[in-house]
């Protein structure tokens, strides 16, 4: 069990890596929308209690209000 536990963190830390470094090049309208994709899934995930229809919910409506913030 610990093996799957260390393989996963290590996944999840490469994956944020690798995320924080894609965003270099974006515009700002292009990083509030990822924020605000991010930010909608686990709201929406925490609200459904955890439904994936919640989270992709969560994240679409967080995505078009974070597009549209200036």
């Amino acid at each position: 069990m610990k093996t799957i536990h260390k393989f996963t963190t290590s996944v999840i830390t490469i994956t944020l890596l690798l995320s924080i470094a894609s965003c270099a090049g974006m515009t700002p309208r292009e990083k509030n929308t990822a924020i605000g994709a991010g930010v909608g899934a686990v709201a929406g995930n925490v609200i459904s209690g955890g439904t994936t229809a919640g989270t992709v919910g969560g994240a679409a409506v967080g995505g078009i209000i974070g597009h549209n913030v200036r």
